[in-house]
């Protein structure tokens, strides 16, 4: 097992694309860098402690490669936004991919760079690939959010400006 951790907006968002994909044995929502020790979604809703609003997926990549999430979550962010994605921006909804170890640092940047290259976007592709670190759980509320506040879920996800962002960039390209 593996573990891969992706930054990409309000993290309920960033579960169910993973979900229920072969080879993933889960996906934790929770908070990565920043300085402080067991931030609380309050504190970290501030924007000011440093985290992300992160996923960490455990998955098996003799199942489902990493090239497979790369893939999975491009179509989910505006990668031309650098400091926050849709309405969601505060400095904790940036997107970034957080690798583990080298090969998913090289595979981030060669996605990213096919991505830039590829004439998809006016503006240039400039989510960070960054170096993992401390990887804190959400509160057990946040986990599965979508399945446990659907309805909220469903606005929240308008409000946030993701559909928007899928519709301009990913839709029918």
């Amino acid at each position: 097992m593996q573990k891969a951790t992706f930054a990409g907006g309000c993290f309920w968002c960033m579960v169910s694309p993973f979900e229920e994909q072969p080879g993933i044995h889960g996906i934790v929502s929770g908070y990565m860098g920043g300085d402080l020790e067991n931030p609380t979604y309050e504190q970290v809703l501030t924007g000011e402690t440093g985290h992300l609003e992160v996923v960490q997926i455990t998955f098996d990549p003799e199942i489902f490669p990493y090239e497979k999430l790369l893939e999975l979550y491009w179509p989910q962010i505006d990668p031309t936004d650098a400091t926050g994605q849709g309405n969601d921006r505060l400095s904790q909804y940036r997107a970034a991919i957080l690798y583990h170890n080298e090969e998913q640092r090289r595979l981030a940047l060669e996605s990213r760079e096919r991505l830039a290259q590829s004439g998809r976007f006016d503006k240039p592709v400039v989510t960070a690939i960054e170096e993992a670190s401390v990887f804190y759980p959400a509160e057990e509320y946040h986990q599965n959010y979508h399945r446990k506040n659907p309805e909220y879920y469903k606005e929240s996800r308008i409000y946030s400006g993701r559909e928007a962002i899928i519709e301009k960039y990913w839709k029918d390209k």
